[in-house]
């Protein structure tokens, strides 16, 4: 479908408070465990467990910004509450580094199966687990009953898939993982004609992890959904360890106020191409939002949103320009001071007829950063070139603080069907199989290397890619087509592993990790290090939701630690802002070197505030029809 016939449906989600699934302890997810559906359709279905320890106020505060009480430093500041009574939808400096020793090597691609279902969205579950979730469409993975599915997990040990059997079309939706580790989708699209699937554009997937292969989605519309229809949301975990949606608007899930959606100027102005707008939690608690040419910083709680300089050039960063995006490792050396890169994206006139637009249209070449302190808010962009040019890529932040970009075209944009000089149906072409890293901390114009393999398949629309535990980059996915298909480019479900030279290096490993890291507390690892080594790190990751080229929540975060011994002591984020309350994977670098990462709860695991009255509120203003 034509961009222009997306806009309407767009959503801004900031992350949502979620129900168990497979029955967990209610202890460890702090939430009412229930035991048949019937259970949870009743009116009990939000009625959380309170527990004294994660009240309001007892989680450490997101620390003030630089530029706080100062809106001068921005290109204009907007009060949320106030323009939206006309709208009525609801009544450090870089230095100059050569690149460590962990690049010296190579690297290699492996094949590694196949996915079950195209993959669309993916996300780390535990050290063996991916969720995969695709469109609803004929793919060959079938669940027992019969029927294809479009929702599945995939083991990287054994490479095998097991299928989960999602009600509503998940077809371009957003997610992410909240404060007591559950998974939420949200979004999507209406019925599919393909396949059997109720209408997914006001749906809430719930999927809690289980250790018996047994769990599965979770979905009641008539009591767990959105306020409205949303295709193409992104979602965000919040300082509570909750998420947020737009249509122009976002919302919150648990749903917070009134329950109801708050009207965004932001993303009304950034139309048309405000699809999957890409956010990130920052220090202070504020909200960074980037669409089509423009950016901003969002005030949660007071509902203000600060505007900041345009992206340089004319770049469309956001869907269907789709540039590769991150906020940048926050570490000791910077202050734990936020930037944000975008690299690729478009200079094509996106505002016209999509049918007037060429696939053979170049991609751009440039990434725009921008630190998000007042100093850096007023030098603004910093511009510098990728070797090539991309759209479609996927920047995924590696263990050891630099920035891989893998997949995408160096032509045309994302979608399919819709534009001129098609390659089959893909709106892209010119597929871009050659990773290219980037070092944050090198000097301008010296901080790319593409010195990879490339990989053996395109990976254009609707493909993915995360880091895994082991240290290895899992890629997969690209269906630039209506439905699956064997054309030109044809429906991916091969599975690619990349392999960084640091895999066949000595590595550090340790031991001891906590089951739970509470905020600003120490804890003590045991380690073993390479002969010789001098500097040992240590991080905590959020490895994020990937669709789109967006990776949602995607963050990582170093860790204060004093090494004597064997014995490392780290201790865990100081505020909520630095590191939002919900699962994360930690490990170390010994020399820049990395061990693998090993899955760690940071906060108590409890479940984000819940308000009776704004889910009341909510329910009664809105349609639970999933049909």
């Amino acid at each position: 479908m034509a961009p222009s016939t997306r806009l309407a449906l767009v959503a801004l989600s900031a992350l949502l408070s979620l129900k168990a699934l497979a029955h967990p302890d209610p202890q460890t997810l702090g939430i009412v465990d229930f035991t048949s559906d019937a259970d949870l359709a009743g009116d009990e279905l939000f009625d959380y467990l309170h527990d004294d320890s994660y009240a309001e106020g007892v989680l450490p505060a997101p620390e003030p910004a630089d530029y706080e009480g100062d809106s001068s430093i921005f290109e204009r500041s907007v009060d949320g509450s106030a323009v939206a009574e006309g709208w009525h939808a609801h009544s450090l400096q870089p230095h100059k580094r050569a690149l460590s020793k962990v690049w010296s090597g190579k690297s290699t691609w492996a094949q590694a199966g196949v996915s079950g279902v195209a993959a669309m969205q993916i996300t780390l579950v535990d050290n063996d687990h991916i969720v995969v979730y695709d469109k609803a469409e004929t793919n060959p993975l079938y669940k027992k009953t019969g029927g294809s599915v479009w929702g599945a997990v995939y083991s990287i040990s054994t490479k095998k898939v097991r299928p989960l059997d999602l009600k509503t079309n998940s077809f371009c939706a957003g997610g992410g993982w909240i404060s007591n580790g559950t998974l939420v989708s949200v979004g999507g699209n209406p019925r599919q004609q393909y396949v059997y699937s109720k209408n997914g554009l006001a749906a809430v997937r719930l999927f809690t992890p289980c250790t018996n292969d047994k769990c599965d989605v979770y979905e009641n519309p008539s009591r767990i959904r959105l306020t409205s229809s949303r295709w193409y949301p992104s979602t965000v975990r919040l300082t509570d360890g909750s998420d947020a949606t737009d249509n122009p608007t976002f919302e919150f899930f648990p749903p917070k106020g009134d329950g109801l959606p708050i009207y965004s100027n932001f993303l009304h102005t950034a139309l048309n191409s405000n699809l999957f707008p890409v956010l990130w939690l920052l220090p202070n608690g504020y909200v960074f939002m980037a669409a089509n040419q423009q950016a901003m910083v969002y005030d949660v709680k007071n509902n203000v949103e600060r505007h900041l300089k345009k992206l340089p050039n004319g770049v469309t960063i956001t869907y269907p320009g789709s540039a590769a995006t991150a906020l940048l490792p926050l570490t000791v050396a910077n202050n734990y001071r936020p930037e944000v890169l975008f690299c690729g994206g478009t200079t094509a006139n996106l505002d016209i007829n999509p049918s007037q637009l060429s696939a053979t249209y170049p991609a751009s070449k440039q990434c725009s950063r921008m630190a998000l302190d007042g100093a850096g808010v007023k030098k603004g962009w910093i511009v510098e070139e990728m070797p090539s040019p991309r759209v479609m890529g996927d920047a995924i932040l590696l263990p050891d603080a630099t920035v891989l970009i893998v997949n995408g075209a160096a032509a045309g944009v994302a979608g399919y069907g819709n534009v001129r000089d098609e390659v089959g149906a893909s709106n892209a072409r010119t597929p871009v199989k050659q990773p290219i890293l980037y070092d944050p901390t090198g000097a301008v114009g010296k901080r790319f290397s593409n010195k990879f393999p490339k990989a053996k398949y395109e990976r254009l629309y609707h493909s993915t890619a995360t880091l895994i535990p082991d240290g290895r980059i899992w890629v997969a996915g690209s269906n630039p087509n209506d439905n699956v298909s064997k054309k030109e480019y044809a429906t991916r479900y091969q599975v690619e592993m990349l392999s960084p030279p640091y895999m066949s290096m000595s590595r550090p490993t340790f031991s001891g990790q906590p089951a739970k890291m509470l905020y600003g507390k120490q804890y003590t690892l045991t380690v073993s290090l390479p002969k010789g080594t001098k500097k040992v790190q240590a991080f905590v990751m959020d490895l994020g939701y990937s669709t789109h080229g967006v990776h949602m929540s995607q963050r990582m975060v170093e860790l204060a630690a004093t090494l004597k011994g064997n014995k490392l002591t780290v201790t865990a984020p100081k505020t909520t802002g630095l590191y939002p309350p919900g699962p994360g994977w930690i490990h170390i670098l010994a020399d820049g070197v990395p061990s693998k990462s090993t899955k760690v709860m940071v906060g108590p695991g409890n479940s984000p505030p819940v308000s009776q009255s704004a889910i009341a509120n909510m329910l009664k203003h809105t349609k639970g029809s999933a049909s």
